[in-house]
């Protein structure tokens, strides 16, 4: 049986009583480390792949290259081997999505956060003690399976745990705490580059920092109360929203976990349910923003943010730096999504973010174009400074809309019986595509050279074009009156909705 997620809608949805406990905001500071995770290994895998005591141990072809002073530019870094270290870790979190969600579902957020720190733990050990690519590639795999755990869980978690008022900004904080482990990974990789021959294997054992955290922390918070009562923990499950809302009165809305509950427990297959015609508008969304959230380019520029910028001109400790000034862009401007997402609404961020990227990466591909050659020759410092500006500015635009927007939008729209097989189709959706962009980006840029920035350029008009016609507003809309108030009133996806195959009138909040 798939998890029951209890979420608020807003507007027409009542108060629930309840405070904003001290409580609620550690359990959820401590899950958060599950993003904490996910973004220092998504910031530290670029600085450790251009550190040189790292490529002459295990990619030593590649070091020859970066070496040699007549070589392309944009191929220094071309090599399968080099990209699989990266992208092996989304393949394995691919394939441990689903196996997630039925553990979350069995055993437990808490639970499975556990089982996530535990891999990821397991994972740093292998890759920071590694003495060949195979065991390289097997800690990455054991890092991949963390991420898979954690990415499934966590959000499940921030949404069950918080008071209905705060609950968006609480979602979004598990983008802001990926984003804060990017800053860090980007810190630490500046520093341990200047530490031989080892620095890399410190980059990389800091990883089981936060995953130790993550393991001893999730031993002192409590299960959601909707688990609990999803697994018939039903008297636990009153204590526990009694103490996380720090109020007695609860009944309103225990009635209404429970009822969310046993509506769940009717869908015995909701895997099978979501592949019926009613179920397609939010899983084609839920899905085509994974897909384009990865086209954006956006892993591409952060995996590889120190190589990009050693590739323009950059020295490594220079390049580096550029990455920490990405890292701490990235943050405040996941900060800005948090105040505007419930103002501004979410197709106004995504077709902004779509302008801003856009402009951004056509500057970048024109000037490598024009004046970034194969062989032979550096940008100018002042054209190379420009890059980077434009590097932070495409950044900044991801950050506040598809970044955090892409989680959030699949969650707010999938009806109950069906929201966490739809989460999980996101969520390897998404691994699947990080993995592709990570394995190919490389080769791409030899290849493709400056038009690989058309490349992703084009993508985003898609995606543009996509939002503006296809995606409609959630802003504001109750989750039990999305169906009703959403999907029946879109142009093009109200031809999906048939009235008898979809439940529309269970209260939800």
């Amino acid at each position: 049986m798939a998890p029951a997620v209890v979420v608020c809608g807003s507007g027409e949805n009542p108060e629930f009583e309840g405070r904003i406990t001290v409580y609620v905001i550690v359990c959820a500071i401590i899950a958060a480390f599950g993003g904490l995770m996910f973004g220092y290994d998504i910031g530290i895998s670029g600085g450790v792949t251009s550190m040189d005591d790292f490529l002459e141990k295990f990619f030593p072809a590649v070091y020859r290259k970066k070496r040699h002073a007549l070589h392309n530019n944009y191929c220094k870094y071309d090599n399968q081997s080099l990209q699989l270290f990266t992208s092996s870790l989304y393949l394995a979190a691919l394939s441990a999505s689903f196996i997630a969600s039925k553990v979350c579902s069995e055993a437990g957020r808490k639970h499975t956060m556990q089982i996530a720190s535990i891999f990821f733990f397991t994972g740093a050990i292998l890759t920071s003690g590694g003495v060949n690519i195979e065991m390289l590639i097997f800690g990455r795999i054991f890092l991949g399976f963390g991420v898979g755990f954690a990415n499934q869980a966590v959000p499940l978690f921030l949404s069950e745990m918080a008071p209905s008022r705060i609950r968006g900004a609480l979602n979004i904080s598990f983008q802001l705490f990926i984003t804060i482990g990017i800053l860090i990974a980007n810190l630490i990789n500046y520093f341990t580059s200047n530490i031989h021959p080892y620095g890399w294997r410190i980059s990389l054992a800091i990883a089981g920092l936060p995953a130790l955290m993550l393991c001893l922390g999730s031993i002192l918070i409590c299960e959601t109360p909707t688990s609990l009562i999803e697994r018939n923990k039903v008297e636990k499950g009153i204590k526990v929203l009694r103490k996380i809302r720090g109020v007695e009165d609860v009944d309103d809305e225990f009635d209404s976990i429970l009822n969310a509950c046993e509506m769940a427990r009717k869908v015995k297959d909701p895997f099978r349910k979501l592949m019926k015609p009613v179920s397609r508008p939010p899983l084609v969304i839920a899905i085509c923003l994974q897909v384009f959230q990865q086209f954006t380019g956006i892993n591409a520029i952060m995996f590889y943010a120190p190589v990009l910028f050693q590739t323009v001109g950059f020295g490594n400790q220079a390049a580096l730096l550029s990455s920490v000034i990405t890292g701490l862009v990235n943050v405040f401007s996941t900060v800005v999504s948090v105040y505007l997402v419930d103002t501004v609404g979410r197709r106004f961020l995504l077709l902004e973010g779509c302008v801003q990227m856009f402009i951004s990466q056509i500057i970048i591909g024109i000037i490598l174009l024009k004046d970034l050659k194969p062989v032979g020759n550096d940008l100018s410092k002042g054209e190379a400074i420009i890059v980077v500006i434009m590097v932070c500015v495409f950044v900044m635009g991801f950050a506040w809309s598809w970044g955090p927007l892409g989680w959030l939008i699949p969650s707010e729209t999938f009806p109950l019986e069906t929201r966490s097989a739809g989460f999980a189709f996101a969520v390897s959706s998404n691994m699947l595509f990080t993995f592709v962009v990570a394995q190919a980006f490389l080769s791409m840029l030899c290849r493709m050279q400056a038009r690989i920035f058309f490349f992703f350029a084009g993508w985003i008009i898609i995606m543009g074009v996509f939002t503006w016609f296809l995606l409609p507003e959630t802003k504001g809309v109750p989750v039990d009156s999305m169906v009703d108030k959403v999907w029946k009133q879109h142009w093009f996806w109200s031809c999906f909705m048939a009235d008898d195959d979809l439940r529309t009138d269970v209260k939800v909040v």
